[in-house]
């Protein structure tokens, strides 16, 4: 089929404005990576810069020095990740389903609450006193997989959305007819159909999980609850710790050279290293992310 020039006109134009989208979206993670390369001191004079007059390696060489720390961080993000991300599709893909039975009594009643929840929470003082004090875990794992993203009203709607847009109604009510209970259905036929927001949902729960520093903030103590730290949480505190010594150096009395301390790159080749397992992860989930979100944020 030939196509028409002012066909072909929209076309280069449609091209060069999601190329010039997409350099302001990989740009960014360049100057990051170059900049974590960039010698400490050409960092501090001249900026952050695509083309710095120095390179240096010092920055990922002193997190290399606190990798037996570091590693033990990785460890904990990626079980509090996985275990996190398992639960909360479990529980939100679950509790979607009983929201797309058809006659369920009180469907409207649990979708109004799934609603208000999105507009209402109790804050952080009543959060944490309730996690703390009545569910009790504080200085455990569960204090970085509980609170806030186990189960999140927009994914719950999500994947109700998908059951009730994508899986006919005259599957599931042939198979009630033959005798199949409804947890038969949901793993035997649900499931497998619903692949694609499933890995929706398991990546935004997963990039959320993984990047989550706040709730260890709030319920890990430094005395009972250091051997948890994940990875951002150790992080930062490597980045909190170079950042004291760089400006406190006379007042506690030791002698820290700048040009082996990068306490400017530090903060770049953290950022470096946190987000590398996600970025070289989510090339995997692409299809099933753009093919979820689609489907499932249609209104049912």
């Amino acid at each position: 089929m030939i196509k028409s020039k002012s066909a072909i006109r929209a076309s280069i134009i449609a091209n060069i404005v999601l190329i010039i989208f997409a350099l302001f979206a990989v740009l960014p993670f360049i100057l990051l990576i170059i900049s974590s390369l960039t010698d400490n001191q050409v960092a501090m004079v001249e900026g952050y810069s695509f083309f710095p007059s120095k390179l240096s390696l010092s920055a990922y060489k002193y997190l290399l020095d606190q990798w037996q720390m570091i590693g033990r961080g990785y460890f904990m993000t990626i079980l509090v990740t996985v275990l996190g991300t398992t639960l909360s599709i479990v529980i939100t893909s679950s509790f979607a389903y009983a929201l797309s039975v058809p006659g369920l009594p009180g469907r409207q009643i649990l979708m109004m609450m799934v609603i208000i929840s999105m507009l209402f929470n109790g804050g952080i003082v009543a959060s944490y006193y309730v996690y703390a004090n009545f569910i009790h875990i504080k200085d455990t794992i569960w204090a970085l997989i509980v609170p806030g993203f186990l189960m999140s009203a927009f994914n719950v709607i999500l994947i109700r959305n998908y059951y009730v847009n994508n899986i006919s109604g005259e599957i599931l009510e042939s198979a009630r007819l033959d005798g199949a209970g409804e947890i038969r259905i949901f793993l035997r036929i649900v499931v497998p159909l619903s692949v694609p927001i499933y890995a929706t949902i398991g990546l935004m729960s997963a990039v959320m999980y993984w990047n989550e520093w706040t709730n260890g903030l709030y319920y890990l103590t430094q005395r009972n609850g250091s051997h948890l730290y994940t990875i951002q949480m150790i992080l930062n505190q490597i980045n909190e710790n170079i950042s004291f010594m760089a400006s406190n150096a006379a007042q506690l009395g030791i002698t820290v050279d700048q040009s082996e301390m990068p306490s400017t790159t530090i903060r770049m080749a953290i950022a470096v290293v946190a987000i590398f397992p996600i970025v070289a992860s989510f090339p995997f989930f692409q299809k099933y992310f753009v093919k979820g979100i689609s489907i499932g944020g249609v209104k049912g």
